[in-house]
């Protein structure tokens, strides 16, 4: 094999991760396109409506991927059903949830992050993460009631 066959060999698409399979590209493609916080049944609804043959074990199987990969954001609900949603921003962040229709803001931790270190330390613990998210109705959805 000649060393020009590797050099021509493209790295894998930013936030689909090493194993760009045709399901994990399906299940992006439907993550950016209803851009909100979904469950993976409704992902995979989702998939099925647009004619993708995708089973839900693989769903879910591709969506705790992308989670360990950083790709999507995942969180609990306030019903504490797993929701997903495709990353908007490497850094760190928070989410500001509609639990009406799922609409999602990222919000900076603000003085969370100097609390969950408090927290940590007065526990004698040394912080290496922590999550806070914040439900809410958003202004369209109270507009509709």
């Amino acid at each position: 094999m000649s060393t020009n066959a590797h050099s021509h060999r493209q790295a894998p698409a930013p936030k689909i991760g090493a194993r760009n399979t045709r399901q994990r590209a399906a299940v992006v493609d439907v993550l950016q396109k209803i851009d909100r916080f979904a469950s993976a049944q409704s992902i995979y609804q989702e998939l099925l409506d647009s004619g993708q043959k995708v089973g839900l074990t693989t769903v879910y199987r591709t969506l705790q991927t992308l989670a360990e990969i950083g790709a999507v954001d995942a969180l609990n609900s306030d019903t504490g059903e797993t929701l997903y949603r495709h990353c908007l921003s490497d850094r760190h962040h928070h989410h500001l949830v509609c639990t009406s229709c799922g609409r999602s803001e990222e919000i900076e931790g603000g003085p969370v992050e100097q609390w969950a270190k408090d927290v940590a330390a007065s526990h004698g613990y040394t912080l290496s993460g922590h999550d806070a998210e914040i439900f809410g109705i958003c202004g369209n959805c109270q507009k509709q009631s």
